[in-house]
């Protein structure tokens, strides 16, 4: 059945309700947030780490905290998620987090003290984790209906927006440090972020919510029923990180990357990232219980091994496209299963429990990873930390029971 906007009705197989399928354009708005959050304000650090160690005379644990810092803000915002998009309502508090993360980028371009940058990442993490969280509830719910590949592949799109976070930040950053150095780069990051966040806002007045509890209803989900999936998340968190804010470093230092071969690394990454999130839909439709999580994680474990295995250029580039391939899908993995383990009117605090589960990680991973990376070692030692951390994960998921209906 067709509407007179163009989209189509659909019977929810988990409701029974009849509902209207929201226009895919809506979620590419609200994968703004990832875009905005994720691929802008945590991954491309990476782009900037480089030059601002050697301005500021940071060792690798100093670098690996400013990731950390962004990663506590982000799970202090994934504790209070549900709670203030109850009270502020979930369109109003993913708006606001844009905003706000978008103000933070910009300032991080304005100052060069250590403390007060780590508390300006930290605001951006707290922020971006309230636009993630409610983003991704309010792209759930626009997932409702169709086919089963339906809703995978539009979460895939939504986290996608990372990706395409990751190529602007390619594009802008590399030729900015070239000519005005780092400052700039965060500034150029600011002002990409502010045009995402308008196409976000924009297609707000589209996006349905999902139900609320009746009164008197609790619950919707069940932590234990997610325990591996939640430490498997954990571990992701803590392994995908140090890849991420590491890498770059590594190819420059280790590999003798120059400035175009790093934003050539970066552009393959995210447009990977973009290609996977329609190449995975149909995949993870089939795939049950933790082992969504379990296939997407292992190959994200084999690319993060390549550079380390394969020593040349396209060992690097290989690990640009499986690494680029495969991480955001472990989102969309996770994501999916949060939906079919929690009520709809559950959905934001399951996605929350998930994304704090994701931030502890997220937290140690940098420090250790930098801290081990300041060793003898050096940043290859880290880059193998995050190698077996990433393995662990897969192997953990593999435990976790599709959750029953009903």
């Amino acid at each position: 059945m067709t509407g007179s906007d163009g989209a189509s009705s659909a019977t929810s197989s988990r409701t029974g309700i009849e509902t209207t399928l929201t226009p895919p354009w809506v979620v590419v708005g609200l994968a703004m947030g990832p875009l905005v959050t994720l691929g802008l304000a945590r991954f491309a650090y990476a782009l900037l780490l480089p030059p601002m160690r050697t301005a500021l005379d940071w060792s690798f644990t100093d670098a690996g905290a400013m990731n950390a810092a962004n990663a506590a803000g982000y799970l202090a915002g994934a504790l209070v998620a549900s709670p203030i998009g109850r009270w502020l309502g979930e369109k109003r508090t993913f708006a606001l987090g844009l905003l706000i993360t978008d103000a933070a980028l910009v300032l991080c371009g304005l100052t060069t003290a250590f403390t007060l940058l780590l508390w300006l990442r930290l605001l951006a993490g707290f922020a971006g984790a309230l636009a993630f969280v409610l983003g991704a509830t309010l792209a759930t719910a626009a997932a409702v209906g169709g086919s089963p590949a339906r809703a995978p592949t539009l979460l895939g799109v939504y986290v996608a927006g990372s990706g395409i976070g990751i190529i602007a930040s390619a594009l802008a950053v590399p030729p900015l440090l070239d000519a005005i150095g780092w400052r700039g780069g965060w500034l150029a990051l600011g002002g990409l972020g502010l045009v995402a966040s308008v196409y976000g806002w924009l297609v707000l007045g589209r996006t349905p919510v999902p139900p609320t509890a009746a009164d008197g209803v609790r619950g919707g989900w069940s932590l234990r029923l997610m325990a591996c999936q939640l430490v498997a998340y954990t571990l992701f968190g803590a392994g995908y990180i140090a890849y991420i804010t590491f890498i770059i470093a590594f190819l420059r230092h280790d590999r003798g990357f120059s400035s175009s071969g790093v934003t050539l690394f970066w552009a393959v990454l995210g447009l990977a990232s973009i290609i996977a999130a329609f190449a995975w839909g149909s995949v993870l439709a089939r795939l049950k219980g933790g082992w969504g999580t379990t296939v997407t994680t292992s190959v994200l474990a084999v690319g993060a091994a390549l550079p380390l295995l394969w020593p040349t250029p396209a060992g690097a580039y290989a690990s640009a496209v499986l690494f680029g391939g495969s991480f955001l899908a472990v989102v969309t993995a996770v994501t999916s299963f949060a939906r079919r383990a929690a009520r709809p009117h559950a959905w934001t605090a399951a996605i929350a429990a998930l994304t704090i589960a994701f931030g502890l990680g997220q937290c140690i991973g940098p420090v250790l990873s930098g801290a081990l990376s300041d060793g003898p070692g050096g940043v290859r030692i880290g880059l193998w930390l995050s190698v077996g951390i990433l393995a662990a994960a897969a192997m953990v998921a593999a435990f976790q029971p599709e959750p029953r209906e009903g």
